[in-house]
């Protein structure tokens, strides 16, 4: 019999992409398009007539009556649009939503593509967080992984950043690179603390079909580190980021005490969003839909109306995205909530299904809530996750 389960709190958060970048990383799947360097006069108009779309897309999207307390722009490169485009997006995100005060308005930047000025104007925009693009503190590293910049940009952009103090500054780095050594990772773990970011997040490195790296390199085989090396990283990085002071809140996220991404919990808590721009994902009434990943498409579909033409999602995938998204909080999830959304039958099922991984300290149960150990509950929490799968799915 399939579950009745109401549909998902109305949304309050926008995820808007911005699918423009100087090159395409070598690791990267997003939908992206390259349209050169804006602080060197390369950009063509392709910005400015997807911000038109784009803006259009929200003008035309439905209101179900909150206002937006959360917005995250991200790509892509968002720091590739002007301050005057990031404004248009923001007015109409305010035009046909409200934002609520106290909005936390996130900000993919990389560095070289933003000067002072640009900060300054993001800032004065409504900007209250920018997540940082650095992923490796050695040239070589940042070379062979087609990165657009140098170590010496990572240090110069967080210079401009401080100059402006923008309330929020996290950094990103990837563990698990060709090429990449234990040596070097501590390395840049040492060097990303020494900047003092409210936030670090740690992405290891995953070889998707159709990048360059997809093409250059089979999972397991050298010069990708092996499966002992890359769990030493991440070991590594939750010994360095939490003796720094550092809360390992989600798997692949630290922050300090009271720094956490709001928006990414709204992921994680499997709670209501918006999606808007090419690729972008929503979650909305319940039906999870992606937009067109390739430009044409994309503009045909907002010209023909925005049609979400897809199901709700059905109950019983619910209850595994809830498990799979929230088991990457440290608090986990909560059997209370549980039970009520899905029942007890279904949650004591739950429950059996995970004793193995209980006796081997994987997952614990504090008072009501059902977590993942750190750091060892994390690290397999893939094969904790393709059990439950394979039992509910």
């Amino acid at each position: 019999m399939e579950l009745k389960v109401s549909i998902s709190s109305l949304p309050s958060s926008a995820y808007v992409h911005i699918p423009f970048c100087r090159r395409r990383c070598f690791y990267c799947d997003f939908p992206v398009s390259v349209v050169g360097d804006r602080l060197r006069g390369e950009t063509s108009g392709t910005i400015e007539q997807y911000v038109r779309v784009l803006c259009k897309e929200i003008a035309n999207a439905p209101v179900f009556g909150q206002p937006l307390k959360t917005i995250f722009f991200g790509g892509g490169t968002p720091s590739l649009l002007s301050v005057e485009q990031l404004q248009r997006i923001l007015y109409s995100l305010e035009f046909r939503f409200g934002i609520s005060p106290g909005v936390e308005i996130s900000m993919e930047i990389d560095p070289g593509t933003f000067d002072l000025a640009h900060i300054q104007g993001y800032r004065s925009a409504g900007v209250t967080r920018v997540s940082f693009g650095v992923q490796a503190f050695q040239e070589e590293l940042l070379q062979k992984s087609g990165r657009s910049h140098s170590v010496d940009d990572i240090f110069a952009s967080v210079e401009l950043i401080r100059k402006v103090e923008v309330p929020e500054f996290s950094l990103d780095l990837i563990s698990g690179l060709p090429h990449q050594t234990l040596t070097q990772w501590q390395d840049s773990l040492e060097k990303a603390v020494a900047l003092s970011p409210t936030h670090i997040s740690i992405y290891d490195l995953t070889i998707e079909p159709g990048t360059a790296f997809g093409r250059y390199y089979q999972p397991g085989d050298k010069p990708l580190p092996s499966d002992e090396t890359t769990v030493q990283m991440y070991h590594t990085a939750q010994q360095v980021l939490t003796g720094a002071g550092y809360e390992h809140y989600e798997i692949s996220n630290y922050a300090r005490v009271g720094h956490q991404c709001q928006h990414n919990r709204v992921y994680w808590e499997n709670r209501s969003y918006y999606g808007f721009g090419m690729g972008a994902a929503s979650y909305v009434e319940g039906k999870r839909f992606t937009r067109p990943r390739k430009t044409k498409e994309y503009y045909n579909w907002v010209e023909t109306g925005c049609l979400i033409d897809c199901p709700v999602t059905p109950a019983h995938e619910v209850l595994l995205e809830t498990l799979m998204l929230g088991l990457r909080l440290a608090e986990g999830v909560s059997l209370t909530k549980l039970k009520e959304e899905f029942g007890d039958e279904r949650v004591s099922k739950i429950w059996q299904c995970l004793q193995p991984y209980c006796k081997q300290g994987w997952v614990e149960l504090v008072g009501e809530r059902l977590r993942l150990s750190d750091p060892d509950g994390f690290l397999f929490s893939n094969v904790v996750l393709a059990n439950l799968f394979a039992e509910f799915g």
